[in-house]
């Protein structure tokens, strides 16, 4: 089949990986978004998926809106039986999704109809799940409520973060995708309609989902680390009201308790940080400037002692 693919983060990359490699299919064009300024330079840079295609000798295409009349008569010329979009970034309107033969689809990294939106990795692990999942499903104009051609449970493990859980979805998710086509190619994709009454949604990520609410029970503190892990990494104020953060990279809940936000211990240990309902050990942390180190080095850098309040 003629396929264009839409992508852009690191998550869709293994998934064009596997349409570039198979014998049945061809990628016709890369859909991706526009190199954006980055960091404080402001340079111009691509995102993860026009680096990664920008050698595979397929045409790349970078409309501000994909919803624009003229790109979408460039989609028209590319005459694509099949658009297959994974993490892309962008809503796409029906004369994109009427456009191919065969419609199109999306890899999503979640068991919908939980978690529809644009992070459901981190708000799975945000709210403590121990299952996850991939799911390949039809696209329509709402978002991520297409019918559902292909779906499989994966596990959480423990100490997972969002950037230790991603890659191995996106593994998934290639090898899913790949199965789907070929049902779609066999005329054998089932569609199976999502449950509306059991939707859970995934909003997108902002700074201020970081910030560390001390008053906010241990665990849920504890899996927040987890999520937002490598972005936007969750963080607090080791002095009220300086403006100075302290990310927060591992943690683990302990039992002790007292003051929200009040330091337990800190004799050569990692700290210990009361939540309102037990505590938090500070295990790696990394300061403003500084590589990640242990909860303890920093303790003892900044020579914490116990009965300071963090903010």
């Amino acid at each position: 089949m003629r396929i264009v693919f839409m992508g852009s983060a690191e998550l869709a990359c293994p998934s064009l990986e596997a349409l570039l490699a198979s014998p049945l299919d061809d990628v016709v064009g890369i859909v991706t978004q526009p190199d954006r300024p980055k960091g404080r330079s402001q340079k111009l840079s691509a995102c993860p998926i026009h680096q990664f295609a920008a050698t595979k000798g397929v045409p790349i295409f970078m409309p501000e809106k994909a919803s624009d009349p003229a790109f979408i008569e460039t989609l028209e010329e590319l005459l694509p039986d099949l658009i297959v979009l994974v993490a892309y970034g962008q809503f796409l309107k029906r004369p994109i999704l009427e456009l191919p033969l065969q419609g199109a689809i999306n890899v999503h990294p979640s068991l919908l109809p939980r978690y529809r939106g644009a992070a459901p990795i981190q708000w799975a692990l945000a709210r403590g799940e121990t299952t996850t999942g991939v799911s390949i499903m039809y696209m329509s104009e709402k978002m991520d409520a297409g019918d559902i051609i292909l779906q499989e449970p994966y596990p959480i493990q423990p100490e997972d973060t969002a950037g230790t859980l991603e890659p191995r979805l996106a593994q998934k998710g290639a090898k899913m995708l790949l199965r789907a086509i070929d049902l779609i190619r066999e005329g054998r994709a089932p569609r199976t309609p999502q449950d509306e009454s059991l939707v859970t949604l995934a909003p997108k990520l902002k700074k201020e989902d970081g910030r560390i609410d001390w008053t906010k029970p241990a665990q849920e503190i504890a899996n927040r680390v987890r999520a937002f892990n490598p972005w936007p990494c969750c963080y607090c104020e080791p002095t009220p009201g300086s403006g100075e953060y302290l990310k927060v990279l591992k943690a683990r809940v302990e039992i002790l308790s007292g003051k929200p936000g009040e330091v337990q211990m800190t004799e050569k240990q990692d700290p210990i940080v009361a939540a309102g309902d037990g505590s938090i050990r500070l295990l790696e942390v990394q300061p403003p400037g500084k590589r990640p180190m242990t909860g303890a080095d920093w303790a003892r850098g900044r020579r914490l002692v116990g009965g300071e309040v963090l903010g």
